[in-house]
């Protein structure tokens, strides 16, 4: 009788050719940071200042493309505001979005307010030169407060941009 030796077998970990996952660092301008909430406030502020510029003027409502502008700018004033609290409030508990889920719901509704508010002031703009330029009448109508109400809705334009490319890049490198 002869001994032999003793294997004892052990579990081996299985073995696996994908890389180990890494959590990307926050910046800033994505969902829940600091960059991401001054950039929301500086779009309400710039939205706010559009509307109201707007709609002191009494002729608005008979253009359509001043409606348009006061409804897209509108619903950038409402997007804005909901986006700002989740922001303070991801940032006030430490916490920051990282389910696809929401951020993907982020990146849509910035690429459709954006697009929109891009659009209106667009149209907005056209109809401002056309009244000041082309028909020269200024004096009749509120050309400045159209001109600066057009410039607000460009500037919150601006401010949304860069929160829909952050929202979408953090979406697709995912």
């Amino acid at each position: 009788m002869m001994s032999g030796p003793a294997v004892h077998p052990v579990d081996a970990p299985p073995m696996t050719n994908a890389a180990p996952r890494i959590m990307m660092k926050d910046l800033q301008g994505m969902p829940g940071t600091l960059g991401s909430l001054i950039l929301r406030l500086c779009q309400l502020v710039f939205a706010v200042i559009s509307v109201c510029v707007m709609v002191t003027t009494s002729d608005f409502p008979t253009v359509t493309a001043f409606s348009y502008l006061v409804a897209a700018v509108g619903l950038q004033i409402t997007w804005c505001l909901v986006l700002a609290i989740a922001d303070l409030y991801a940032i006030l508990v430490k916490r920051s979005y990282r389910n696809a889920a929401v951020v993907s719901l982020f990146a849509i509704g910035d690429g459709i307010t954006s697009t929109l508010t891009f659009a209106a002031a667009c149209a907005s703009a056209g109809i401002t030169v056309l009244i000041s330029n082309d028909l020269d009448k200024c004096k009749v109508n509120h050309c400045t407060r159209f001109m600066s109400a057009t410039a607000m809705a460009f500037l919150s334009w601006f401010a949304a941009s860069p929160s829909f490319f952050m929202n979408f890049w953090s979406l697709a490198s995912r």
